[in-house]
């Protein structure tokens, strides 16, 4: 892989943060993120997703289907990330924990 694929593979998850955080804050009509800190459920509905897409991990691992795994853990990162901004967590505080364990 190129550096210049490498840099822009290790700040995807930075960049998808900051377009929640941003969502988060403009509520753009149309935007399925924005309409997740806008749901009357709130949290709920995002904790929800993240059950609903962890199943669906789990169950195209034990398929051994790599494209859905694939596929599916973005889906669950992605509301991951929701639920971190819904609740104030940054991914620096993120990366801390994970050092901190290794």
């Amino acid at each position: 892989m190129s550096d210049r694929a490498q840099g822009s593979s290790a700040s995807v998850l930075d960049d998808l943060a900051a377009v929640i955080d941003q969502r988060r804050e403009d509520l753009p009509d149309g935007s399925y993120t924005a309409s997740l800190f806008t749901h009357e459920k709130g949290v709920n509905r995002v904790l929800e997703k993240i059950g609903e897409e962890s199943t669906e991990v789990v169950l195209a691992a034990k398929d051994d289907d790599h494209e859905a795994l694939v596929a599916e853990s973005a889906d669950l990162v992605y509301h991951l990330l929701v639920l971190l901004s819904m609740q104030g967590v940054s991914l620096d505080e993120l990366r801390a924990e994970l050092r901190e364990r290794r």
